[in-house]
């Protein structure tokens, strides 16, 4: 069950606060799981829950689900920052958790990930299809994901296979300043692109931290509500339901990205194209970000 994307009000600006003239729109730069394959987003949080249980720490889907979008470290740092999963540990080794514990976390959880990422690998529904689109418009791609690079090493050919192939790729280990929610991978995108202005740049992503991201770098923010990390289902599971309760979740879904500053939500990347015209028109009008 997928519905149009709803555009929501554009939001008015002071052009005089904006002398610059706006320019042309130059790239668009994706998440990789729930955004560009992997409906759902499962991969890493399946892993999580995983490598939690080879503890003999239990935690579920949707706490595993909270800090999605954050580099791998960060989120299981922020897990067994969660009061019920601390206590968990505090039961289990008599101490509070520590960075050696996310470390010994961290070196379990990899290995996993890299064996099952493939399995998550397949494009969602048009995605193939809006990066061709997207070329043929003059757009370069850009992309970054919270993966390590050992991960997307292993999931990058494999979605080459199937026709997603980025212009740039940044992994969410690779940069010193860090990962989300800072601007730092979308702007690793700017520089390896070359692109003159960063309100001439659109970042896709189905998490809030990803949202942030692109606000934070000064890019038109566009949320990805129905396949990502915010509904939370396989497309199997989402059309199962009746579809009140699925029109429902995905309605959650898109308030809470576009509470965390989304200038646009669609359901999956295939309702891009539209977006794309809309933020086109509003950089003629002379809008930024």
């Amino acid at each position: 069950m997928t519905t149009p994307p709803r555009l929501p009000q554009e939001n008015p600006v002071n052009t005089a606060l904006a002398p610059r003239a706006c320019p042309a729109l130059q790239a668009v730069i994706f998440d990789w799981a729930g955004t560009l394959v992997d409906f759902g987003s499962l991969a890493p949080t399946q892993i999580f829950v995983d490598a939690f249980e080879s503890f003999d720490i239990e935690i579920s889907l949707a706490q595993a689900r909270g800090p999605m979008g954050l580099s791998k470290w960060q989120h299981i740092r922020l897990l067994l920052d969660e009061p019920a999963i601390a206590a968990q540990w505090q039961a289990r080794t008599g101490r509070a958790p520590a960075d050696s514990d996310v470390d010994a976390l961290y070196e379990r959880f990899m290995p996993m990930q890299i064996a099952k990422v493939g399995q998550y690998s397949q494009p969602i529904d048009g995605a193939a299809q809006v990066l061709a689109w997207l070329r043929g418009q003059g757009l370069k791609i850009g992309s970054c994901s919270g993966y390590p690079r050992q991960v997307l090493d292993v999931l990058l050919p494999l979605a080459a296979a199937a026709g997603i192939r980025p212009d740039h790729v940044v992994a969410g280990d690779e940069l010193a300043a860090g990962g989300r929610p800072g601007p730092y991978m979308a702007l690793a995108n700017v520089l390896a692109l070359r692109i003159d202005d960063v309100a001439a740049c659109i970042k896709v992503d189905d998490t809030v931290p990803g949202i942030e991201e692109g606000l934070r770098a000064g890019m038109w923010s566009v949320g990805v509500s129905l396949c990502g990390n915010e509904v939370g289902l396989t497309r199997s599971e989402l059309d199962s339901l009746p579809p009140a309760t699925a029109s429902e979740l995905n309605r959650q879904a898109q308030d809470r990205l576009r509470q965390a500053g989304a200038h646009y939500v669609i359901d999956t990347v295939a309702g891009l194209p539209e977006v794309v015209a809309h933020i086109r028109a509003r950089l003629a009008r002379g809008e930024r970000p």
